[in-house]
């Protein structure tokens, strides 16, 4: 069993900055910091994509992020508290979606509730 819950969403001002949390747990992560997470948006109308990413310990914690992103955000874990973050700046409209939080684990696609984040004046 494996349980993602995000928070941190809200309503931001263009150029503004959130942070978003996803705090994971259940049986199935027995080692949360060998586990890559990820970050996706969804908008309205729109595909769900991925944001960033993070490998586990063993793979180096590598990042990745979409090219729409790069420069404004930063993941980063804290495998002590079995969460991922989000940091995002600069924030424009064009990045309003619910943001969600993923993982893979034995082939199988885990997701979060997703956390709503609103760019506007």
């Amino acid at each position: 069993q494996v349980q993602l819950v995000e928070s941190g969403g809200g309503l931001v001002q263009p150029g503004g900055s959130l942070r978003l949390s996803c705090a994971a747990s259940g049986s199935l992560f027995s080692i949360f910091s060998v586990n890559t997470m990820g970050w996706y948006r969804q908008a309205p109308g729109k595909d769900r994509e991925l944001v960033a990413s993070i490998t586990g310990i063993t793979a180096g914690g590598r990042v990745n992020y979409a090219d729409s992103v790069k420069g404004r955000f930063t993941i980063s874990r804290d495998n002590a508290k079995r969460t991922v973050y989000l940091q995002m700046n600069s924030l424009k409209p064009e990045d309003t979606a619910v943001y969600y939080c993923n993982t893979v684990i034995a082939l199988s696609d885990y997701w979060g509730q997703g956390t709503q984040v609103t760019v506007s004046s």
